[in-house]
């Protein structure tokens, strides 16, 4: 009775704030067309760029369609932080306009330079903040070929913020067969990532993420009939770089708890449940708990279905 009592009480919670409550608070602001809030937020959070990053990110992807950032950067000309937001929500703005266009040739180049030039402007405001470097090599994945200076902002990004989790993360795309390279290049950059970070670093995670970007590839270019895509997550190759991540990060946890944590281990979840590494998978839905992201879950159907029953079939409840 118990079991069947769990098992109608578990429901994947997506929170894209994964938990943060001030920034769900402020995000509700900006929705309310404040800025004040945002602001308050920012200037609490400092130098912790791990969460500074996060909570900018969420917070352009609600002032992307409102004018709170102009607002804000209208009142306080001088605050660095009003900047670094409207750049960050320019880059959310080109993407929106991409996915509406159906692909990055939808965006005028016009538009795209623009956007670079209002991350510059935030980088020159706030020199220490790795956040405008992180926008701009978000933004480089939408110009043909990716942008020429692509390079020079990542060294910048790593004199400020070596291991930024994000700036990985949007490198590691620019580098696949989706954007600007090749299945090849992005495994190479994920492996010689995971080959540099102390035990403990979530940036592990990277190679999971390479996988479900091929995976994604594969699914868009040749249908899920596609050869070989049924043992994607159990060939030998991908358990061996999944139970790399779980030895480099999750036995070798440092006691940190990072802002995406959430994200990078529903990336990891996933792996091992695909994978038949059942005991990996029960662990890890003991540390996320209900807490759930949409992607990659979403890549095999709706996102809540299947991660509820993969919490069925590897917990038993």
């Amino acid at each position: 009775m118990a079991r069947a009592r769990k098992a109608r009480d578990y429901a994947p919670d997506f929170d894209g704030t994964f938990g943060d409550g001030a920034l769900a608070v402020a995000r509700q602001d900006v929705a309310f067309g404040r800025w004040q809030g945002p602001a308050d937020l920012l200037r609490d959070t400092g130098t912790d760029w791990d969460r500074r990053t996060h909570r900018v990110r969420l917070l352009a992807q609600a002032a992307a369609g409102t004018s709170v950032v102009e607002e804000w950067h209208t009142a306080r000309p001088r605050d660095p932080d009003a900047l670094v937001l409207r750049a960050e929500t320019e880059v959310m703005r080109c993407f929106n306009l991409a996915m509406a266009a159906g692909g990055a040739a939808g965006v005028d180049t016009t538009r795209l330079e623009s956007a670079v030039g209002t991350c510059l402007r935030a980088a020159e405001a706030h020199p220490a903040d790795p956040m405008p470097w992180v926008s701009l090599l978000t933004v480089a994945r939408l110009f043909e070929g990716g942008h020429r200076h692509a390079d020079r902002w990542w060294h910048e990004l790593q004199l400020r913020d070596r291991d930024n989790r994000e700036a990985h993360h949007q490198v590691l795309r620019h580098m696949s067969a989706r954007w600007h390279g090749s299945h090849g290049a992005m495994y190479n950059f994920a492996r010689d990532v995971a080959g540099s970070i102390p035990a403990g670093s979530p940036l592990a995670v990277l190679l999971q993420l390479a996988r479900a970007e091929e995976y994604r590839y594969r699914l868009d270019h040749e249908g899920e009939q596609a050869l070989g895509l049924g043992q994607h997550w159990r060939g030998e190759l991908a358990l061996a770089d999944t139970r790399r991540t779980w030895d480099l990060w999750i036995v070798g946890w440092d006691g940190r708890h990072r802002a995406q944590d959430t994200a990078d281990l529903n990336y990891l979840l996933h792996a091992a449940c695909h994978g038949g590494l059942d005991d990996e998978a029960a662990h890890l839905f003991d540390l996320v708990g209900t807490a759930a992201t949409r992607v990659p879950w979403s890549y095999h159907g709706d996102p809540a279905a299947v991660i509820t029953q993969w919490h069925t079939r590897v917990t038993g409840s």
